[in-house]
């Protein structure tokens, strides 16, 4: 495993000014802004909010990832000469050359962000970030914010489900980069994944950009190079012990597969030599991380006796082997025979260091295929996940919207013939209640003028699951979850390196009751709206519906 390396924060927002120029947007969003400004309005105070309306993979939570991505896209937002220039050639010759100076003069010094901290638990419809300025900058925001949300909050809930699938005991290793939506979307997962709970990643940029622990083992390809023994170069090794004499490691290998087949009875005859060669020439270039993969040919007719004989032969010159890999046919199985063979050695040869090796699984794992395996017995320590961990195979979108909620002061709704599509208005504070137990029990979405809601004192509210039944809740605990993350074109919190922000999940994680955490058939979690909140949405409705004869007034 590779150390994690120490990142500025300078080369974070060098890397999103690349990752994420201004440019990285829809084109109606810079021709809306062209008609803010035409009609004077692009000064103009207005306030979005970023929500996602159902939790995915059919579970009972989200992470909420990818703020500080945002606040670096904030704090380096600005159109180059380069930018605008192109702009001017994809807009209507008709666009008043105006604008493109009104362009190069725009940054986010005038926004303010609010948010819900990053690693935070949040639920569907609950505003994870209000975005308050300028109309046609907060209006520019939009693509790029959620571009930069949607797919970092999905796959750290992903991953988050794959860890309690797993249980808390068992490695996880993330190697799907060569199976995800390009380059970006690999560096994205293997930095979210961590986030939601794996341990290490096999991304070697990962590591180097996000100091995410880096391990990996050995591919197919690299043992069926292999076909005789004679390419094993060089065929010496030096013992830990100082001694500086070479030792011939092909033949004092040799020597241990005979004890081994001996010991297990196995015929010598169908153990694969290139195999072997494989298993020493890595062994040779690496005897302190010697992890290979061990069913190129056959698990327990050569990879296994090959690999006993060149990790004893390591042993006896001072090394300890790391483990096996398992890469097709039924891990638990075959990991339980491995297991085995790894103690009978260890009692037979009296060889402690083959007690604690490790066995890694990978072969096309799903969250299912995760879940049974602590329903079999099986040895498994570290388990690999690549496609369906990055590429969020049971859902691909998490579905994140940006809606305008305030202009001038006044609260702004999108009332839709789909209520699931309605938006509700105005600025907003959220709670989140904590009862006795110390458990998450219900998030609370006032006006930001409210009063908020104090621990041991009846609240009344309307769960967005009902349509008009009030209830009365007492919390033992309430936790403000919205904080200022950036003004005047600061970031105004401290930015998490990604341990920290894992920390975190982990720990907002364990707020959560268990039954809202199941992988299958969840308990839904509430959210719900103050009674002043309540009011205005259905003030906002009417008046809408008395305002649709507006063409008929004198």
């Amino acid at each position: 495993m590779a150390a994690p390396s120490s990142n500025t924060c300078g080369f974070k927002e060098r890397c999103i000014r690349e990752r994420v120029p201004p440019l990285l947007t829809d084109l109606y969003q810079v021709t809306m802004a062209y008609a803010y400004w035409r009609t004077g309005r692009h000064q103009e105070p207005a306030v979005f909010e970023l929500f996602f309306r159902n939790n995915p993979f059919g579970g009972g939570f989200t992470l909420f990832a990818g703020l500080q991505d945002c606040l670096l896209f904030l704090r380096s937002f600005r159109f180059t000469d380069e930018d605008v220039e192109f702009l001017r050639s994809v807009l209507p010759q008709a666009t008043d050359p105006a604008f493109f100076q009104f362009l190069q003069g725009l940054d986010c010094s005038g926004v303010t962000l609010r948010a819900i901290p990053e690693g935070t638990v949040v639920f569907a419809r609950v505003p994870l970030m209000e975005v308050a300025g300028p109309l046609a900058v907060v209006q520019l925001l939009e693509t790029s914010l959620l571009c930069l949300v949607n797919y970092a909050s999905l796959v750290c809930s992903n991953a988050a489900r794959f860890r309690l699938a797993a249980g808390p005991k068992r490695k996880l290793l993330e190697l799907g980069l060569r199976r995800a939506q390009g380059p970006d979307g690999g560096l994205t997962a293997s930095r979210y994944t961590h986030i939601g709970g794996f341990d290490f990643t096999s991304n070697v940029q990962a590591g180097f950009q996000y100091g995410v622990p880096v391990a990996g083992t050995m591919a197919h390809s690299y043992v069926t190079s292999f076909t005789s023994l004679e390419e094993v170069l060089p065929k010496t090794l030096v013992a830990v012990n100082g001694d500086s004499t070479p030792v011939d490691i092909i033949l004092l290998t040799k020597g241990w597969l005979s004890r081994v087949c001996e010991l297990l009875g196995s015929q010598p005859g169908k153990i694969h030599e290139g195999e072997l060669a494989a298993f020493l020439s890595y062994a040779i270039a690496y005897p302190q991380n010697f992890l290979p993969v061990i069913d190129s040919f056959s698990v327990g007719c050569s990879g296994l006796l090959n690999f006993c004989a060149v990790a004893l032969a390591l042993c006896e010159l001072g090394y300890k082997p790391l483990g096996v890999r398992l890469d097709s046919g039924d891990l638990c199985r075959q990991s339980l025979e491995v297991r085995r063979v790894f103690r009978l050695c260890s009692e037979h040869f009296s060889i402690s260091a083959f007690d604690s090796l490790t066995i890694v699984g990978t072969n096309n794992i799903t969250e299912q295929s995760m879940a049974e395996l602590n329903e079999k017995e099986n040895e498994i320590d570290v388990v690999g996940v690549g496609t369906h961990l990055v590429t969020c195979t049971q859902q691909p979108s998490l579905g994140c919207v940006y809606k305008l909620v305030e202009v001038r002061a006044s609260p702004r709704m999108k009332i839709s013939e789909d209520p699931e599509k309605s938006t509700v208005p105005g600025r907003k504070a959220v709670y989140r209640l904590i009862d006795a137990e110390g458990h998450a029990f219900l998030d609370l979405v006032c006006l930001v003028a409210e009063a908020p809601p104090e621990a041991g004192v009846s609240v009344s509210c309307y769960p967005l699951s009902c349509d008009t039944s009030c209830v009365s809740v007492i919390p033992a605990q309430v936790i403000c979850l919205r904080q200022d993350m950036f003004t005047k074109g600061q970031v105004t919190q401290p930015l998490c390196s990604a341990t920290e922000t894992r920390a975190k999940v982990q720990s907002s994680l364990q707020t959560l009751h268990s039954r809202h955490k199941r992988l299958q058939e969840p308990d839904s979690y509430t959210v719900a709206l103050s009674e002043k909140l309540h009011t205005l949405v259905t003030e906002i409705r009417k008046g809408s519906s008395n305002n649709s004869n507006f063409l008929l007034a004198n």
